[in-house]
């Protein structure tokens, strides 16, 4: 795809695949699970006021998932130390 009209710049289009990725799919949940719950934690003022304590407690559940779901991904083991 060329980049920069006539400049000539390109970049390659590379096809990405989960399946043969380094880390399972429930790497990637958690991590978007835990950026939702951190965009709570950034507007928790406008959504206390509307939803009161679940607004806390709907960050608590989100929180406890993403990392839950962080914590199955066990796809390799750690490196070795040195």
């Amino acid at each position: 795809m060329p980049l920069g009209g006539s400049a000539g710049l390109s970049f390659l289009e590379t096809e990405y695949q989960l399946s043969s990725s380094k880390h399972s799919r429930n790497f990637w949940l958690g991590n978007g699970v835990l950026a939702v719950a951190m965009l709570t934690l950034m507007f928790m003022g406008p959504l206390s006021n509307a939803l009161g304590i679940w607004a806390a407690v709907m960050w608590m559940v989100l929180a406890a998932i993403g990392v839950a779901l962080l914590m199955s991904d066990k796809s390799d083991e750690p490196p070795a130390s040195d």
